[in-house]
């Protein structure tokens, strides 16, 4: 397992930056929800040694259990933090790739104060946003500000889906948090959409597709 350390921000703090953010965001690929960014800033490397120390990883390797005891240490501990969502809605409307670099850009502008660096996890910087930054691919392993990002991100948008499950009972929300599993494409065949389900993604467009042939062969 790849351990995230503090090194790239200190490097950076020695540059003369002095607000760094660590940004990254969660549900990118899921058939349902929204897709939520985060962005986490750190002051100093001895409270994030001693986060290091106590499991802080990337969020994709860690249990439920874990993700959610360090989500209430990174807002703790943290020196600010931000989260922000894009609806389904808007991610149909603008595209997937376009709705995260939304939500990024909305989670880095809720800090309380505006970054002079941001680090990003992907290939993807945040467009016309004044401050330095670079985009890293898996950053989210081994840079521990982006590491601590992708835990706030992955419980928010896990709540969120949670809250869904109730709203709409019977896809399994709570289970797959919107993934494509076996158990939610079995729901959506038996059930049909509904309002969460992204409709430009094609699982979801094929099945509305479908609806409407038959709706009209019923109509004719």
């Amino acid at each position: 397992m790849i351990i995230p350390d503090f090194s790239r921000e200190e490097k950076l703090f020695k540059k003369g930056y002095k607000y760094i953010a660590g940004v990254d965001e969660a549900g990118r690929g899921p058939l349902a929800g929204p897709v939520v960014a985060a962005a986490v800033v750190f002051s100093n490397s001895k409270i994030t040694n001693k986060l290091i120390k106590e499991g802080v990883r990337d969020s994709k390797t860690l249990s439920l259990k874990k993700r959610e005891y360090f989500y209430e240490l990174i807002i703790e501990q943290s020196q600010d933090w931000a989260v922000s969502d894009v609806s389904e809605e808007v991610i149909d409307k603008i595209n997937i790739l376009e709705a995260t670099k939304l939500a990024m850009r909305k989670a880095v502008e809720s800090l309380k104060n505006s970054p002079d660096f941001i680090l990003v996890d992907g290939i993807n910087t945040i467009e016309n946003f004044p401050a330095s930054q670079i985009a890293i691919p898996k950053a989210d392993q081994f840079i521990f500000s982006v590491s601590a990002a992708s835990i706030i991100a992955k419980v928010t948008r896990d709540r969120i889906l949670m809250d869904f499950d109730k709203q709409y009972p019977g896809y399994g929300f709570a289970v797959h948090k919107g993934y494509g599993t076996k158990l939610h494409m079995e729901m959506i065949k038996k059930m049909g959409p509904c309002k969460i389900h992204r409709r430009s993604f094609k699982p979801i467009a094929k099945l509305f597709s479908k609806i409407f042939r038959k709706n009209n062969d019923v109509i004719d």
